[in-house]
């Protein structure tokens, strides 16, 4: 085989190269608190064991009523008509006081509907054809209940809106178009149109429940906004926030403030976070849409000087409607502008997101765990996060942009089919801000900072306790930065892990600060020689090599000494370092490896 000297000096020099170089090389300092609350959390144990049956009950779900039986409300421009005692009129001011079945059509021009009924009673309002519009506070306000039921008709369109502000009309701070102070469950086959110019679209106390019908909501604050929890099924929602599309938060009690999601879909374009709990997220299925913040290219852009807005009227003017010219600007009192976002862990099941954040676009202060689903995501920040654990069992995601992909304390990769673009670290174990530039001098393309077999001179290094572990799966990773940063361990037992990195600046294929072992699945790695680490230790074989300054699109071969071809790869950066570790490769053996048209022959490791 042909071989060219010249060329192969560098290649002489392959397998020494990086092999047990075990210091940390990227100087990371963990400075992401900033990026939650994780120091003010307080974990409350989750049961994601719950299914339809335990959120919903059966009247959820129930969307039918004898019409013979219903009490009917014609509405009238500035009147309205009943014929029942439990319909109190005064005025523009309908107030329903039973138990019953409501039937209400027609319009409203300046009034509302208010349910004031005994707290034991279970009523439903079934919206068929109505049009409610309050000019200074909710048009459907409920005060006192049980629950109410809210039906929306079979084939009808009804809207309930505000006509720009809110004034008190009693000891309740109504500041949403539909204002419950009970529990409030929204379903039927018909669609409701909600607009909110000066507050919130649908706010609920308790827990609001939805399981059916087709809803769009505009609002200069939240799109839905509750207390207790959200429960959502079968419906679909098109909202558009000046704040989060859908928040739910409860300061008394943390088992609450949860929302749980199985089916529908959600398209949302919010100026805050897209889906946002103080407590637990819980996503099985459904597709969703989410547009927050501006997305990803308004990430350096978060300010809160537009915080809530009112169609396009928010952040940085990017929503339609919206004044394109402006330049938000960055400040240190920045909006949470997440795509989905948990104070305590989110577990996602099944699902289709596409989801373009200036935030990151999945965040937990606490854990998430993604057991399926398909992912399209560019975000201004990290792709996925969590302060704690972050697991992957399942599921296809396409990150095109990001800061950085997965960053948790500790990464569990166990399957999944992973495909990232980063400005920064593909995955970063522990989080924090990598400090740019080189605080030590080299000696040589190898030595330096008098330490035999180092890459020399990098300075101030700290050992972390984070981990990233791959188990399974299929991992592509197109860094700017680190490709694996682990602020403390890596470990890979499986899968296929790629990874693709830059040949400038204080970056490399492998940065971590105590060991990394491999011992099984596929490893390819090219990237920067200038603070290059190999695995510091093996179960399989290792070919770590330095190949000079390489262009994109250079094929790298491997070969065993039969001449069978064991890994072939095509990087689409320039790279200077070739790591290379399968099952197939034995150490102690002599295997081939071909750089575009050089070549050399090295044992592995």
């Amino acid at each position: 085989m042909k071989k060219i000297v010249s060329v192969l000096l560098i290649l002489t020099l392959m397998l020494s190269l990086l092999v047990g170089c075990g210091e940390d090389v990227n100087s990371n300092t963990l400075t992401e608190s900033q990026e939650g609350t994780s120091s003010t959390v307080t974990p409350v144990e989750v049961d994601f064991s719950k299914t339809d049956a335990d959120m919903f009950t059966e009247r959820d779900n129930k969307t039918d009523y004898d019409e013979s039986q219903a009490v009917t409300i014609k509405l009238d421009g500035g009147a309205a008509t009943s014929s029942s005692n439990s319909v109190k009129i005064s005025g523009s001011k309908i107030t329903i006081t039973e138990e019953a079945t409501y039937v209400i059509s027609g319009e409203l021009t300046d009034g509302m509907l208010v349910v004031d009924a005994p707290d034991t009673a279970k009523l439903q309002i079934v919206l068929s054809g109505a049009n409610i519009t309050s000019k200074t506070s909710a048009a459907l306000y409920i005060l006192e209940a049980d629950k109410v039921f809210l039906t929306l008709a079979d084939g009808t369109t009804n809207t309930l809106a505000n006509g720009g502000s809110f004034t008190a009309i009693d000891d309740n701070n109504i500041d949403g178009a539909l204002f419950s102070k009970q529990d409030l469950t929204l379903n039927g086959k018909g669609s409701l149109t909600v607009t909110s110019p000066a507050g919130h679209g649908v706010v609920c106390k308790d827990d609001l429940v939805i399981t059916g019908g087709t809803y769009t909501v505009n609002s200069s604050a939240h799109g839905l906004d509750a207390n207790d929890s959200v429960r959502i099924a079968n419906a679909t929602l098109n909202i558009d926030a000046g704040k989060d599309v859908i928040h739910c938060e409860n300061t008394d009690d943390t088992s609450k403030g949860f929302i749980y999601i199985s089916s529908g879909s959600i398209n949302g374009e919010a100026e805050g976070d897209g889906i946002a709990t103080s407590a637990y997220l819980q996503i099985k299925g459904g597709n969703f849409d989410l547009l927050v913040g501006g997305g990803a290219e308004n990430g350096t852009k978060a300010s809160s000087g537009n915080y809530g807005g009112f169609m396009g009227g928010g952040h940085g003017g990017m929503r339609p409607g919206g004044n394109q010219g402006s330049t938000a600007t960055t400040t240190t009192d920045t909006v949470s502008m997440k795509g989905l976002k948990a104070a305590n862990s989110m577990l996602i099941s099944d699902g289709t997101f596409k989801i373009d954040s200036a935030d990151d676009s999945i965040h937990s202060d606490v854990s998430v765990t993604i057991n399926g689903g398909t992912f399209e995501i560019a975000s201004g920040d990290d792709a996925l996060h969590a302060e704690e654990t972050l697991s992957v069992t399942a599921g296809k995601f396409n990150i095109t942009e990001s800061y950085e992909g997965l960053e948790a304390l500790n990464i569990k990769v166990m399957g999944g089919d992973i495909k990232l673009k980063v400005s920064d670290d593909g995955l970063n174990a522990a989080g924090g801000t990598d400090s740019s530039g080189t605080t030590g001098g080299r000696d040589g393309m190898f030595g330096g900072g008098g330490k035999p077999g180092g890459m020399g001179g990098h300075g101030g290094m700290s050992s972390g306790n984070g981990s990233i572990v791959i188990s399974g799966g299929n991992l592509y990773i197109n860094s700017s930065g680190d490709g694996l940063d682990a602020n403390g361990t890596l470990e890979i037992s499986g899968g296929h892990t790629t990874v693709v990195g830059p040949t400038q600046g204080d970056t490399a294929t492998l940065d971590y600060d105590k060991s990394a072992t491999i011992s099984g699945g596929t490893f390819i790695g090219t990237g920067a020689s200038g603070m290059a680490q190999s695995f510091s230790d093996s179960e399989q074989g290792v070919v770590a090599v330095s190949v000079g300054n390489q262009s994109a699109g250079t094929k790298i071969m491997l070969k065993d000494k039969s001449g069978n071809t064991i890994i072939e790869h095509t990087p689409e950066l320039n790279f200077a370092v070739v790591i290379l570790s399968s099952p197939d490769i034995k150490k102690g053996e002599t295997y081939t490896v071909t750089v575009g048209s050089e070549s050399g022959e090295f044992k592995a490791s």
